[in-house]
């Protein structure tokens, strides 16, 4: 049988990297040029070898992220890898190495606002997208529908169109709302235009949740301009996960606003 040579100068079965490639490129890869970095060896073995895959997971994250390549993309190109072998979904640790070696490689771009918004502090819609994924392994995992473990937590606060310093007024007051009622154990983004979401646990008491959010929003909207820009009360509903993860994405971007940066001078993100 012929082989491949991994980086490290070990051997695997020859076909395992084209089938892995064929299978992204054919589903969730959109650069069949850009696909290959000497990282998938490096997991394609341990893989095969059933060996701890965070480490080569780690790296491949890294040099995805290096490339420019989205963590939606490297996420679905991981799913491929797995499936290439049999195996229906990669475990958690190996998706959760390959977010953070991703997440390590785009650390200057956090930095710069393109991960978090700069406004309110919250991660961007891609970094929810990441951790709906996570959400739907651990439901695939344990065979239920991710429905019956998590929602989405919709929050609108937009009174009507607003730029300038009071909707970032309106964004640093909803940001601090959302970190103090749902905290680190809810991942939460921005959508833009007003519009928040909060990925829920179901028993979580998400009603009483969104009441204390409510009220401290009103609370501190102190200032008489971002007060009459903020609706009251504010719009809040919960909305079920759809079947796929795909379709959780696709209800983000149905529910985000875009904001009206045409002529408006983008909140300062440092150097």
């Amino acid at each position: 049988m012929t082989t491949n040579t991994g980086k490290d100068g070990r051997a695997f079965p020859d076909g395992l990297r084209e089938r892995w490639r064929e299978e992204s490129v054919a589903s969730v890869w959109r650069r069949p040029s850009d696909w290959y970095h000497p990282a998938v060896d490096a997991l394609a073995l341990a893989v095969l070898d059933d060996a701890d895959p965070t480490g080569p997971a780690w790296e491949l994250g890294q040099a995805r992220g290096e490339y420019g390549v989205g963590l939606g993309e490297a996420l679905d190109d991981l799913v491929c890898l797995y499936r290439s072998t049999g195996r229906p979904t990669p475990p958690m640790d190996a998706v959760r190495a390959l977010g953070e070696g991703w997440s390590d490689a785009q650390a200057a771009l956090v930095t710069t606002g393109s991960c978090v918004d700069p406004e309110t502090g919250l991660p961007t819609r891609q970094y929810l997208g990441v951790r709906l994924a996570e959400a739907y392994l651990r439901a695939e995992e344990a065979d239920l529908d991710a429905a019956m473990l998590h929602g989405l937590a919709v929050v609108d606060v937009a009174a009507g169109p607003v730029t300038g310093l009071v909707r970032a007024a309106r964004s640093a007051v909803v940001g601090a709302a959302l970190r103090d009622t749902f905290g680190t154990g809810h991942p939460m983004a921005t959508l833009g235009g007003g519009v928040f979401v909060v990925l829920t646990s179901v028993g979580s008491d998400v009603d009483g949740r969104l009441a204390d959010l409510r009220a401290q929003v009103a609370r501190r909207c102190s200032d008489v301009d971002v007060r009459s820009a903020t609706r009251q009360p504010v719009r809040l509903w919960v909305e079920p996960l759809p079947a796929t993860h795909a379709e959780a994405v696709l209800r983000l971007d149905r529910l985000s606003r875009p904001e009206p940066w045409t002529g408006v001078p983008r909140p300062s993100t440092g150097s």
